[in-house]
C-alpha cells in the first residue's frame, strides 16, 4: 500500500531535528506528504517545468532565493505559481532566510505552507531524505514469523498452526535472533531490499498455543531480539502430502513475489521426526554460500554430468 504522512506528523517527528518554523500555513498541515523524494525547483524558476516533479517537498536555499531577488517581484510571484501548480506539500526555505511578502502571499493563495530551517541545504537533505524514505516505503503485512540465523533474515509462512512459532523459539533458544511473530511489517527500501518488523505494540511476544504468550526478550535477552531485518528467504511450512512433487534436487527453487520483489521460496513439507531447526539453519547457511556464488545442487549436477559423460567416452573408446 503507499504511504503518506501529514506535515503536521513530519513536524512533531523531525521539526526539532530539521530546525523547522512554521512561518505561513500553520492551518494547513493536515496536507499529506506521500512522495519521499525532496528537491530543489531550479529550471521551475525560470519558467521550464516540462517534467516538473510532482508532489515533492520543494527547497529553496541560497541560490534559488537569490535567483528570485534578482527578479521583478510580479515575475517571481508569477515563476512561483508555475511551481506551486505541480502538487506541492510544503516549501522549506533554508539557512533561516528571509522570506519576501509575495513568496508567502503566493503559498497562502495556493494553500501552501512555508517552512523555514535554520540548517544550510545540504544537511537539511541529509537529514530528512532517510526519514521520509522509511516512513512512505511501500508496505504490505504477512502472516508468518521472521527470524534472523546466521545473519540471514528467514520469513516462515504456512497455514495457522503448522508451527511457525515453534520454529522459531527453537532457533532463538539455539541462539539466533527473534525479529516478529504472526504479523510481520514488509516495506521496500530501493529496488530489491524488503526490511520486516514487528508491530511496535507486540514489542518481543510471541503466542505458543497452549502456554499462551511469552517475552522473548525477558527470556533470552536482548542478544536474542532484533527490531528489524532484511528478509531474504521465505520458508514455506506444509503438512506433507504424498501426491506433491516436492523438489529434492534444489535445482527447481520456488520464488515468492512480495512488494514486487523476487524472494527465493524454500518448501519443507512437515512429517513426523523432521528437525525443523537444523532445516532452517541449512537453508540459511545455503543461503549465504549463494551470496558467494557457491550453489553446491548446481555443482553436484555438474560432478553427475562429467561423470557421466568420462563413462561414455571409456565405453566408446572400448
Amino acid at each position: 500500500m503507499n504511504a503518506e504522512i501529514t506535515l503536521s506528523r513530519l513536524l512533531e517527528a523531525r521539526g526539532e531535528v530539521l530546525a523547522i518554523e512554521v512561518v505561513t500555513g500553520a492551518d494547513a498541515l493536515d496536507r499529506t506528504v506521500s512522495n519521499p523524494d525532496v528537491s530543489s525547483p531550479g529550471l521551475g524558476l525560470a519558467g521550464y517545468t516540462e517534467g516538473f516533479p510532482r508532489g515533492r517537498i520543494q527547497v529553496f536555499g541560497q541560490t534559488e532565493m537569490s535567483y528570485l531577488a534578482t527578479l521583478e517581484s510580479e515575475v517571481a510571484s508569477a515563476r512561483l505559481a508555475d511551481v506551486l501548480a505541480h502538487d506541492i506539500p510544503a516549501l522549506v526555505v533554508t539557512r533561516g532566510l528571509e522570506v519576501p511578502s509575495y513568496f508567502l502571499e503566493r503559498a497562502g493563495h495556493s494553500g501552501v505552507p512555508v517552512f523555514r530551517s535554520g540548517l544550510v541545504t545540504g544537511e537539511f537533505y541529509r537529514l530528512i531524505k532517510p526519514y521520509l524514505e522509511d516512513s512512505l516505503a511501500p508496505t504490505t503485512t504477512v502472516h508468518g514469523s521472521l527470524a534472523d540465523v546466521y545473519g540471514v533474515g528467514l520469513l516462515f509462512v504456512g497455514e495457522s498452526g503448522i508451527g511457525k512459532s515453534e520454529t522459531v523459539l527453537d532457533l532463538v533458544e539455539r541462539g539466533h535472533r527473534f525479529v516478529a511473530d504472526d504479523l510481520v511489517f514488509v516495506s521496500r527500501r530501493g529496488n530489491d531490499v524488503l526490511i520486516g518488523r514487528g508491530h511496535e505494540l507486540q514489542g518481543f511476544h510471541m503466542e505458543i498455543r497452549g502456554i499462551g504468550f511469552i517475552d522473548l526478550g525477558s527470556m533470552f535477552g536482548t542478544r536474542a531480539t532484533r527490531q528489524q531485518k532484511r528478509v531474504e528467504v521465505v520458508v514455506s511450512l506444509e503438512a506433507w502430502d504424498e501426491n506433491a512433487d516436492y523438489d529434492r534436487t534444489g535445482l527447481n527453487r520456488g520464488v515468492e513475489t512480495i512488494l514486487g520483489v523476487d524472494l527465493p521460496r524454500v518448501t519443507i513439507p512437515l512429517n513426523p521426526g523432521k528437525n525443523l531447526t537444523v532445516i532452517s539453519e541449512v537453508i540459511a547457511m545455503n543461503q549465504l554460500l549463494a551470496y558467494a556464488g557457491v550453489d553446491p545442487s548446481a555443482r553436484f549436477q555438474e560432478r553427475i554430468l562429467r561423470a557421466t559423460r568420462s563413462s561414455q567416452l571409456v565405453e566408446d573408446y572400448e
